[in-house]
């Protein structure tokens, strides 16, 4: 019979393990090298860990991180008013500003719709998205497209197509993210979704 962890390190190990994509296994490595570590490199994460807790908030606007009530992307007047992209988490807004691709502002549902989990549109910042929508229409200046660029899983093209129906005739268009092979992959590998979306999506060379 194993030792018994003692209290605090169970505690640890436990709040580790509650984390995503964190195992048992990994939870107690990760615990078991904080003890080794230096002190100061425990106190530095603990430390960073409160400042996360305290100083960020989501955006009032588009419901972003953010260390200000309104984020830096909502503020830029550089950005364009009349194009908004929908994702489902902050992360996503990373991975898209990366690009340098889409120079509008963001709204973030954090997650998709998903009934099986028992997540419905009053779960996710979709309210506000759609009255974000209705406010710049009453105003004479509708968004002249919002691109759905959550997920390609059922529960974002669930997601997606709600917001298709709800947004319909309130703004310019709405868009759909492009789905197919990514670069250097191999079309053998690819499974049949994939490789329809890459056909649907064919362009002229």
């Amino acid at each position: 019979m194993s030792a018994p962890l003692i209290e605090p390190v169970a505690r640890l190990v436990e709040s580790f393990a509650r984390l995503p994509g964190i195992g048992p296994k990994t939870a107690q490595r990760l615990t078991y090298h904080l003890l080794r570590a230096p002190e100061t490199e425990a106190r530095a994460l603990a430390s960073a860990l409160i400042a996360m807790r305290e100083q960020v908030v989501f955006c009032e606007r588009c419901f972003n991180i953010s260390d200000r009530p309104v984020c830096a992307i909502c503020s830029d007047p550089a950005r364009d008013v009349t194009r908004l992209c929908v994702v489902e988490e902050p992360l996503d807004v990373l991975a898209l500003e990366r690009t340098g691709e889409f120079k509008g502002r963001y709204h973030v549902l954090h997650g998709a719709i998903s009934p099986i989990d028992g997540v419905g549109p009053e779960r996710l910042k979709i309210r506000q998205l759609l009255e974000r929508a209705d406010e710049a229409h009453r105003a004479g200046e509708p968004f002249e497209e919002v691109v759905i660029a959550t997920n390609p899983t059922l529960e974002g093209e669930a997601t997606a197509m709600y917001l298709a129906e709800r947004l319909e005739g309130v703004v310019g268009s709405v868009t759909r993210i492009a789905r197919g092979l990514p670069v250097g992959g191999d079309l053998e590998y690819a499974d049949e979704v994939t490789l329809i979306r890459a056909l649907q999506g064919r362009r002229p060379l």
